[in-house]
């Protein structure tokens, strides 16, 4: 009977043991936080990496270097092309005098998000959370985001190289008049100040143009001579690049040649953004045009794909 009754106690344990098994085997891994992933690409760059420091450096060094030398010459200065349409159609340049026959002011003009500004928390909110755009997070941001965006490196100072050599900042985003309030109080906050609205701060909704900033730098162009426009959109130089964002190859020739590309580094001072922009578009045919395809000579037209039914 011990014997019998040992075998079956052996037994029952052996059952016990098989059947909790599977659940130690199938106990899931603790979940990953959001904040433990990866960040996109594009944030890691921008907003994390040495190298986009260095290159943001460079940028405003060259620009301050480039603006300080114009406002120093002796002759009848000239506007940059901003976008402002001349006799022809294309982006002419305002005249310097005003009216009264006197020379206007110089001035540099800047877009802010990404440009003068990073915004740094929105993009966190958004990298965690997984989220599109909401424009009532953004307005959030925009309103409160002061003491938490940080200066694009080499900013603060080369604003302050500016305003030193008298030629005047001047900031124009599209950002809404509604939250002029909190625009103005994030850029002073990182030292980039001052930013009165429609005094040298200009936003979406002063004019009738919506996100197009040509009637804008024309408002500035009365005012000023302007002699640098900086950003990271080349909406922020002339609205007839982003006129149909989705022809990619075009849109890349009208910047990359001819007149256009004179005026890079020498007037016109891009600030590298790879997390947004109307950059944004393309397929894969779309940004490698027929000439630039290539494959190795054993692959096929099509990637290999996995056969289901094996």
């Amino acid at each position: 009977m011990r014997t019998l009754a040992f075998t079956t106690l052996a037994l029952a344990l052996a059952g016990c043991a098989t059947a909790q098994a599977p659940e130690v085997a199938g106990t899931p891994s603790a979940p990953v936080s959001p904040g433990e992933q990866a960040a996109p690409d594009g944030m890691r760059w921008l907003y994390g990496s040495g190298e986009a420091a260095g290159a943001s450096i460079q940028a405003w060094r060259q620009l301050a270097d480039y603006a300080v030398a114009v406002s120093r010459m002796r002759k009848m200065p000239e506007s940059v092309p901003m976008g402002v349409p001349d006799a022809e159609g294309g982006i002419g340049s305002p005249s310097c005098v005003a009216d009264d026959g006197k020379v206007k002011p110089f001035a540099a003009v800047f877009d802010v998000d990404e440009t003068v500004l990073l915004n740094n928390g929105y993009e966190y909110w958004a990298a965690y959370s997984g989220k599109p755009f909401v424009a009532e997070e953004w307005a959030q941001w925009a309103n409160g985001g002061a003491g938490i965006a940080a200066p694009v490196p080499g900013a603060v100072t080369g604003l302050r190289r500016l305003r030193e050599a008298g030629i005047t900042v001047v900031f124009n985003t599209n950002r809404n008049t509604e939250n002029a309030a909190g625009t103005a109080a994030a850029i002073e906050a990182v030292g980039a100040g001052p930013a009165i609205h429609l005094d040298n701060l200009f936003l979406r909704g002063d004019d009738a143009m919506g996100g197009r900033k040509d009637g804008r730098r024309s408002m500035i162009a009365e005012r000023y001579c302007v002699i640098v426009l900086a950003g990271d959109n080349l909406g922020d130089f002339a609205d007839v690049f982003n006129a149909n964002e989705d022809a990619i190859q075009a849109r890349r020739a009208m910047v990359a040649r001819g007149e256009y590309a004179q005026l890079w580094g020498n007037g016109w001072f891009l600030i590298p953004n790879p997390v947004y922009g109307a950059w944004q578009k393309g397929k894969l045919d779309e940004v490698f045009p027929p000439e630039a395809r290539w494959m190795p000579s054993d692959a096929t037209d099509a990637p290999n794909t996995m056969n289901e039914s094996e």
